[in-house]
């Protein structure tokens, strides 16, 4: 029988037990028996949209942060930006405890309040001077935290994936509307420099109407997934799904560029994987005397995902997944327009007409960017790069979201795109397994066709009226 509080308590502390990838399993057994109707059909509403929310403006935005393995850094980050108190951090590892609250010391803050225990994040939820649960946990609980936070008057934001099933998605949304309150997945490869800089040309115009864009999660964690941080989630999760179980860092800037939910949606997919090689290669050519290695675990995620997504406005997105090969990191990152095309990897890269037969030499291509940078990376992105958190990107995206709940703005991404992105979790599987296309649910329920993609603010405008 699957013990619940163990789960928590090895999940929390981020070393998953193989207990977890068996519930895995039988949860998504469970799951994809009930997706026909949660992705063919809409449920109704039970709030009301959250589209363009306005909430109360925070003077000072009162944080809690769970799971202090990834959060250690939130905390660092965060105690460096104007309008932030640290209230609470939770996590069972006592030195990550410890590490946070120095952190906060050699920031000049005061201690937070320390939980510890396998549901002290319930406590965490549960206190009334807290408005933000910032929830860096392991996957599975990114949805039971998120969800009690909102019952409790928090802004939720989570960690990516936002949720690893289309119903963990709608729940999401649905206490969102319910609570009209702020959910968002803290995708923070949206605020990298180079994305942010073809956000700003498409919105401008300059590569002309988008009609097709790529992206990827390429990353070799063969190692990390048998011996480092990841072998007590990623690994479990690898004994017993296929599809794609990381979309999100390349499909969210560009379905951000693409107006996915404003003014656009996702509409159905098609995906492939190849077979699984890596995982037992490598624990065949690197692990000695290891169970590990023996007939007995039979990984399931294939090697190379490829999904292919068709829009309503008959746009398209490729997103592929690859962590187990031995291949330099890419999120690939590719923008294709009517004017022109620009791509990331593995150097920045920008083509426009009438010259679009080859890219821009390094001379108009610099000043191209300097000319068409983002306000955000522009206002801040000197200190970013000082703070840290993946070259920059981490610190704007955390500066960005306490900037819009102090002054009660909108958020750039919204629990819509949480949900349409981490959907392709389970419906990247659907499609593997059943060798045929998949309907990508409306989570904003018809209201993408109303509304205009955010506008790309200039800071600087705003800040000093």
């Amino acid at each position: 029988m699957f013990n619940r509080r163990q789960f928590l308590k090895t999940s929390l502390a981020g070393g998953a037990s193989a207990l977890l990838g068996n519930n895995l399993h039988a949860a998504n057994v469970q799951t994809t028996e009930a997706t026909k109707l949660l992705t063919d059909e809409t449920p109704r509403r039970k709030g009301k949209s959250v589209l363009g929310l306005h909430c109360k403006p925070l003077s000072t935005v009162r944080i809690g942060v769970v799971g202090l393995g990834r959060g250690g850094g939130a905390v660092e980050r965060l105690s460096q930006i104007e309008g932030t108190e640290i209230v609470a951090i939770c996590d069972l590892l006592p030195e990550r405890i410890a590490g946070s609250q120095a952190r906060l010391k050699r920031s000049g803050r005061k201690e937070a309040v320390a939980y510890s225990n396998e549901e002290d994040w319930r406590k965490m939820c549960e206190r009334d001077d807290i408005d933000l649960i910032y929830n860096a946990t392991p996957w599975e609980l990114h949805v039971p935290i998120a969800l009690y936070a909102l019952d409790h008057g928090k802004h939720a934001v989570v960690e990516v994936p936002g949720a690893l099933t289309v119903r963990d998605c709608w729940a999401l949304v649905d206490k969102a509307e319910e609570k009209q309150l702020h959910c968002m997945m803290l995708e923070n490869c949206c605020y990298d420099f180079f994305e942010l800089a073809t956000l700003n040309m498409a919105r401008q115009g300059i590569l002309g109407e988008i009609i097709h864009t790529e992206g990827a999660y390429i990353h070799d964690l063969r190692q990390s997934k048998f011996d480092g941080y990841y072998k007590h989630w990623r690994l479990e999760y690898s004994k017993y799904h296929t599809g794609n179980p990381y979309p999100t860092h390349g499909l969210g800037p560009i379905a951000q560029i693409m107006g996915i939910n404003q003014g656009d949606r996702m509409d159905y997919l098609s995906s492939v994987s190849t077979n699984q090689f890596g995982l037992s290669l490598y624990a065949k050519n690197n692990l000695k005397d290891d169970e590990r290695i023996t007939q007995s675990e039979r990984y399931q995620l294939g090697d190379m995902n490829t999904t292919i997504i068709h829009t309503a406005k008959g746009k398209s997105i490729m997103v592929q997944h690859d962590t187990t090969s031995p291949r330099p990191y890419s999120r690939i990152h590719l923008v294709q327009g009517t004017n022109g095309m620009a791509v990331k990897y593995p150097d920045e890269k920008v083509a426009l007409q009438p010259g679009s037969h080859e890219f821009l030499k390094e001379g108009p291509q610099k000043e191209l960017l300097s000319k068409y940078e983002h306000p955000l990376s522009k206002y801040i992105g000197d200190q970013a790069k000082k703070v840290g958190g993946h070259g920059g990107m981490d610190f704007i995206m955390d500066w960005r979201l306490i900037y819009c709940l102090r002054n009660g703005y909108p958020l750039d991404q919204t629990v819509y795109d949480a949900a349409a992105w981490s959907s392709i979790v389970e419906l990247s599987e659907r499609s593997v397994l059943t060798k045929s296309a998949v309907a990508i649910p409306d989570f904003t329920r018809g209201d993408w066709q109303d509304c205009k993609p955010w506008p790309v603010i200039d800071m600087k405008e705003v800040l000093h009226g």
